[in-house]
Formats: structure tokens, sequence, C-alpha cells
């Protein structure tokens, strides 16, 4: 094939490409249309096609159940296509305001060790403070917490001083299920006993792990914490909390 013929087919395969990842996030185009554009996305498979193939995760279809439908199309379509679309999926990690789709095909293309580098590094694009959706940080936290490797309780403690309740939440919560004590029991204490905590949802997410875990709280910190500790609790004398048993009515 001369250059000429060439230079054509590429432009043709890239306007066929354009077109097809407009029609992926069309909402007001027929499903069937859309899954012409799947089609075609997947079958040029080239880096540019996969990544507006993804964007699909990012589009709400009036009707519910042809949405879902669609989306569990490109997610098993993209799972056949295994640890080659990995620089796809994080770089649209980046991109996307709501990752929960991408996430979960993260989950099941790359390793567990890959899987916590690739969060990490996103998560590192979205440090502790003020943002304006915290959507974003919300759905990494917990997803982390599923993630049983080291260093991922690490990742979740200086979330626990975010500006946004949800994210101060989440963090509490991956820590609590992720259940590593040395990376998570004294920012945990510092969280409960502090003065600009408000949340009573995040104080009783605490409570439960110590209560869980049988996690101590030292001497030290226990004027402050038996302060703030909810009333469905009480903590014995080595520091252990214990949940209250109510009485069964007569």
């Amino acid at each position: 094939m001369g250059l000429f013929g060439f230079l054509s087919k590429t432009g043709r395969d890239q306007r066929v490409r354009e077109r097809s990842a407009k029609r992926v996030v069309n909402k007001y185009a027929q499903s069937p249309d859309r899954f012409k554009a799947f089609e075609a996305l997947l079958a040029d498979g080239s880096p540019d096609a996969i990544f507006a193939l993804l964007k699909r995760f990012g589009m709400m279809y009036d009707k519910t159940i042809e949405d879902e439908q669609e989306k569990e199309w490109v997610f098993d379509a993209l799972v056949e296509k295994g640890p080659s679309i990995l620089p796809q999926v994080a770089r649209y990690l980046r991109a996307a305001e709501s990752i929960s789709w991408p996430l979960r095909l993260l989950d099941k293309v790359a390793t567990k060790e890959h899987e916590l580098e690739v969060v990490t590094q996103i998560l590192g694009e979205h440090e502790p403070g003020y943002e304006r959706d915290p959507t974003k940080k919300i759905q990494l936290l917990n997803h982390v917490a599923g993630l049983k490797l080291p260093g991922a309780a690490t990742l979740c403690a200086p979330y626990l001083v975010d500006m946004d309740e949800g994210v101060r939440y989440a963090a509490a919560e991956a820590l609590v299920r992720l259940g590593d004590e040395e990376a998570a029991r004294e920012p945990l204490i510092e969280r409960f006993v502090s003065e600009a905590e408000e949340s009573l949802r995040l104080r009783l997410q605490i409570a439960e792990g110590f209560a869980e875990y049988g996690w101590l709280v030292a001497k030290p910190h226990r004027p402050a914490f038996d302060k703030k500790l909810p009333d469905q609790f009480s903590i014995d004398r080595e520091g252990r909390l214990k949940k209250k048993t109510t009485a069964a009515p007569t």
C-alpha cells in the first residue's frame, strides 16, 4: 500500500472512531445505535478507542434498565481485553468524576498490587482538603477498603482530616474494615477526640471498630475519649470498648 493509501485508511479509521466515540455518550441516540458504536470501538482496539468506550460509564441514560445493560456489556467486553487496557483505565480514572464502574474494571484486570498502585496515584491527585465534589475521593477510599494489602490503611489515614464529612467517614470506615491496628488506631483516636469533629456517625463507626477488634485506648487519651463516647458503648479499666446490650422487652 502506498503512502497516500495508508494515510487515507488512517483518516477513515479515525473518522469512524470519532463518530463512534460521540455516539457512545449520546443519550439521545437509540440503544441499538450505541451498541454498534461499542462494537466498532472494540474492533478498533486502539488506546483512543478503548478510552472512548470507557466514557460510557460516565453517561447516564434515562432508561435505567437499558443503561445498566449497556454498561454491563461494555464492562464484560473490556474485561475480556485483560491487562492490556490498564493504561486506558488509569487514564479514565484520572479524567472521570464518578468512577465506580472503572474501579470494578480495574479490580478485574489488574493484580492487587498494581491495583493499589493505580489507586494510590489517583488519590495522590485528590489530597485531603476542600474539593467541590468529593465523590471521587469517597469512591476511591471505599475501594481501598477492600484491598487487604500492606500500605492500604496508611493510604486512608490522612483523609480523616478532610473538610468533607463523607470523606472522613469513608476513611474511618476503610480503616476499620482493613483492621490494621498499627496504622489505624492512633489516627482514629485522634479523630474521635477532636473538638472539631461533629459527626456522630463517624464516632460510632470508630467505636464499632475498637469494640470489634479489642483495640486499647491508652490512658493519656481516656479523659477526652470518655467525654465523646456514644451512649451505646462502655469502656473498661484497661481501655477496651464494649457495646452495651439492650434488654429485651418483657
